[in-house]
């Protein structure tokens, strides 16, 4: 006999099910009285089981629609290419990889002059509290929100590039646009993290119970230092990043095979 919580046993049963299948992604999975009787446990004891479904991001619960298995359409991100100026581009990164998928890119800008955050002044090499420019992009994939994408440009580099300042998108992206100035960035220093959303992530990204986000960390340097900060905030439960790192050629002969 298992040594597990009763209300252990029952989420156990049903995440392996929907693991396996038996309950797909917008599935509605039985009924309270239903899965009692099913596991011989009373309501309170399955409604716990359920409950921890629901914390650990697998299914949604409704007022008086039951239980629903989460859809995951998972997005994925060539994080490695996403801004190579050689790549072919309809508009910035972020749309041409949305619509070369078949599906649909949507965003919203805000652009401020603000104080400079500690731990982005660190990786721009400036004071902390000094001003910089953030270019604030609300991301979304077939009108759900996909991630948020926060952006600091020293306030040095305005002057050289001014439209950084100005609201609204830069068609081109912003990459194209400074390295059309002169500014052409070479490298780039990624850090990935993931935790639990803030309340304000929750709310833009509409992240349910049990759900982490990713945490996407990106300084952009020319020859000379650093030119932005960039930090993207992807729902956990929708997203996947890969990177293509050297010669790949034996993989894309193997597909042809």
């Amino acid at each position: 006999m298992s040594k597990q919580p009763k209300y252990q046993q029952v989420a156990d049963a049903l995440r392996r099910e929907i693991d396996n299948g038996t309950y797909a992604p917008g599935d509605r999975l039985p009924s309270e009285a239903e899965l009692a009787t099913r596991f011989d446990a009373s309501r309170n004891t399955v409604r716990s089981g359920l409950s921890l479904l629901v914390s650990q991001g697998l299914v949604t619960s409704s007022q008086g629609l039951g239980y629903e298995v989460r859809k995951h359409e998972v997005f994925e991100l060539n994080a490695s290419r996403f801004e190579n100026l050689t790549f072919p581009q309809n508009g910035d990164a972020y749309s041409t990889d949305v619509m070369n998928a078949g599906r649909r890119p949507h965003q919203t800008f805000r652009v401020e002059m603000t104080p400079t955050p500690e731990y982005i002044a660190e990786r721009l090499k400036v004071e902390a509290g000094s001003r910089s420019v953030l270019r604030f992009c609300h991301r979304f994939v077939d009108d759900v929100p996909w991630s948020t994408q926060a952006t600091h440009y020293p306030d040095w580099l305005i002057q050289e590039a001014p439209r950084l300042a100005e609201p609204g998108d830069i068609d081109e992206g912003t990459t194209r646009y400074l390295a059309g100035r002169g500014i052409e960035q070479v490298g780039y220093a990624d850090e990935i993290s993931t935790r639990m959303p803030t309340p304000e992530e929750a709310r833009l990204l509409e992240i349910g119970p049990g759900v982490p986000v990713l945490l996407w960390t990106r300084t952009g340097y020319t020859t000379e230092r650093p030119v932005r900060c960039t930090v993207t905030t992807f729902r956990g439960d929708l997203n996947r990043m890969n990177y293509e790192i050297g010669d790949l050629s034996a993989r894309n002969e193997n597909d042809a095979k």
